[in-house]
């Protein structure tokens, strides 16, 4: 359980009530991510920043899911994972990918796989990414456009998968028939 506040409108500060309303505006209630990083004010307003831009990205919607959901898994962030799920099922993504992603088993096209194994990559090297490997993700049909795209994305992941992690958030009950472990 976690011992970090989950905020409401009501309790959070200040400077985070107008996230939290602009929060209950578009998904209907307040994701208990939100209600955590409205803690800190500058933490929830980066994040919410970080996931405009990389959602308004050059990315579809499957490669979006892709990016998110490799960092989620790769991070084991049992929160992320599982509200993911539920927001790509509301993107109309496949579920076969969804799936995929979940279970670590190999991406339905061969471009949709080298935006994975990068994305990966950067995870796993920090962002150390040989010649060789950056080439294969250029020949999928990616850009350097992408690549800088991908570490966008990794801002956002890292902020929420982190928060999760030390604060052992609950999962939204819309989102608890998704449930995944690593």
């Amino acid at each position: 359980m976690s011992k970090f506040t989950i905020h409401t409108i009501e309790s959070a500060p200040q400077a985070s009530k107008t996230m939290l309303e602009q929060s209950l505006k578009s998904f209907g209630m307040v994701p208990n991510l939100h209600g955590v990083l409205a803690e800190s004010p500058n933490t929830f307003e980066a994040y919410q920043t970080l996931h405009n831009l990389f959602e308004s990205s050059s990315f579809n919607a499957e490669e979006l899911t892709v990016v998110w959901q490799t960092i989620n898994v790769e991070h084991g962030c049992t929160y992320c994972v599982p509200a993911h799920t539920g927001i790509a099922h509301m993107m109309k993504v496949d579920g076969a990918l969804t799936e995929a992603l979940r279970n670590r088993t190999a991406m339905p096209t061969a471009k949709l796989q080298a935006l994975h194994d990068t994305t990966l990559l950067m995870v796993r090297n920090r962002g150390l990414l040989s010649d060789a490997e950056m080439e294969a993700f250029f020949t999928a049909g990616y850009g350097q456009q992408q690549l800088l795209e991908i570490v966008l994305g990794l801002s956002q992941k890292v902020i929420s998968n982190y928060v999760n992690h030390v604060a052992h958030t609950l999962v939204d009950k819309p989102f608890q028939q998704f449930a995944w472990e690593k």
